[in-house]
């Protein structure tokens, strides 16, 4: 199996740029043993798509509101989404905020991330997003 959409960014937990889904926790891969994942329920990037290859709702949003650049960060803040959205499914901007404040975009001001997570919390609760006023 080879699994390479897990970026290693720092080795010390500060980036997120490795965040996988750990039994149904957020965790930075780069300081996990494997020892702790032997026998536990991991998800990566490469398993948000349905098996048919339809990108997971995060990811269509990542790419429709053009919330990536470079994409280093990509891989670790849709798992790490995914994960608040599992926790919290109707999020507002600042719990969103603060849900991926352990993971580091050197690129895109996050404005677009955030975006994208609430374009994707709207599609995953079936229901139209609304841009907030201004």
């Amino acid at each position: 199996m080879s699994l390479t959409g897990t970026h290693i960014g720092c080795d010390t937990t500060h980036c997120g740029a490795c965040t996988v889904d750990l039994d149904g926790k957020s965790v930075k891969s780069c300081t996990v043993f494997a020892v702790q994942a032997n026998g536990a329920e991991v998800l990566t990037i490469e398993g948000m798509a349905a098996p048919d290859g339809a990108l997971h709702a995060l990811q269509h949003a990542f790419r429709e509101t053009h919330a990536l650049q470079c994409g280093f960060c990509t891989p670790g803040m849709i798992v790490r989404a995914s994960r608040l959205l599992k926790e919290n499914n109707n999020p507002t901007e600042e719990e969103i905020r603060f849900g991926i404040s352990g993971n580091l975009c050197r690129c895109t001001g996050y404005q677009n991330i955030v975006t994208a997570i609430l374009h994707a919390a709207a599609a995953l609760r079936d229901t139209p997003y609304q841009e907030a006023a201004e």
